[in-house]
């Protein structure tokens, strides 16, 4: 009796063990509550950046992300889902992309989805969420929370490094920045510029940040932000966002 009682007590202990989330995870998850919460989980999301028209699909089981738009080539239209990589143009699919064009378009698309529905892919099973402690900038108070990724799992970009100012009374993410390798490589700081709800879900627009040195550490871009040190390059604007939940 008593060596089944110590199996059950042990049995009860690893399972709670399982279950206790770290002071990062915690605070994602209260960051993704914020933005959204469940309404993520099974939705479709229509909008418009940079003239092109985007459609990103997200439920447990599967992803869809679309983008259509007209160039030289004419009207086309990329599709990114669990099966891989797909481009048409003028409704005629193309087999005769190389590897590297197919890599090349899915990270665009990939990128363009993801930062839209953040914070909700920082709960991704790939992402490692570290817990660098709290920070005051432009007079908030922020959680800092470091997210790598790894390997297996991680994608392409698996070794890009993002860091999240996270509100400690809020949980928003008001700014962001992240290291990247690919396309000759970079840093990027951004500071949210206006915010839409739309049917419970928070979409952030940023303004878009640079280092002089493209190698700086990811780590060092607050400081810079924060003396005036860097260049805006760009604003990431979302627009006629529509958004539709799924059975």
């Amino acid at each position: 009796m008593k060596h089944r009682l110590l199996g059950l007590l042990v049995l009860i202990l690893t399972i709670a063990a399982c279950e206790v989330k770290t002071e990062a995870e915690k605070i994602v998850d209260k960051s993704i509550a914020a933005h959204g919460g469940e309404r993520y989980k099974s939705v479709r999301i229509d909008f418009d950046f940079r003239d092109i028209h985007y459609q990103i699909l997200k439920s447990p089981d599967r992803f869809e992300y679309t983008r259509e738009f007209s160039d030289s080539l004419g009207q086309v239209k990329d599709l990114l889902n669990n099966e891989g990589f797909t481009r048409w143009i003028y409704g005629v699919e193309v087999d005769t992309l190389s590897e590297e064009r197919i890599g090349a378009f899915s990270r665009s698309v990939n990128s363009v989805a993801y930062f839209a529905f953040l914070p909700y892919g920082l709960n991704d099973p790939a992402a490692i969420k570290s817990y660098l402690g709290e920070t005051t900038l432009n007079g908030e108070n922020y959680h800092l929370i470091k997210v790598t990724f790894q390997q297996d799992g991680g994608g392409e970009d698996f070794d890009d490094e993002f860091l999240y100012w996270i509100g400690t009374e809020d949980f928003y993410v008001d700014f962001m920045a992240y290291s990247y390798h690919t396309d000759g490589g970079g840093v990027r700081f951004r500071e949210v510029s206006s915010v839409v709800t739309v049917d419970g879900i928070r979409f952030q627009n940023y303004l878009n940040f640079k280092p002089e040195d493209k190698n700086t550490p990811v780590e060092n871009m607050q400081e810079l932000y924060e003396k005036g040190n860097l260049e805006l390059l760009s604003e990431i604007n979302l627009e006629n966002i529509q958004v539709e939940f799924l059975n």
